[in-house]
């Protein structure tokens, strides 16, 4: 879970700022993205066999 606390006078855009960066770091929006729509199994594996490098 991602907290963000309010440091003395940060204003509201300040903190929305750092809570995308954290949200960014954490890989959460790309995980979102991912899951909006259903892929198939067979398009699951061609993702992940391109993602690993080749020997």
């Amino acid at each position: 879970m991602i907290k963000v606390k309010l440091r003395g006078t940060e204003s509201t855009e300040q903190l929305l700022k750092r809570f995308k960066k954290a949200c960014e770091k954490e890989g959460l929006s790309k995980e979102m993205k991912r899951t909006a729509y259903y892929e198939k199994p067979s398009e699951k594996r061609r993702r992940r066999g391109r993602r690993q490098p080749t020997k």
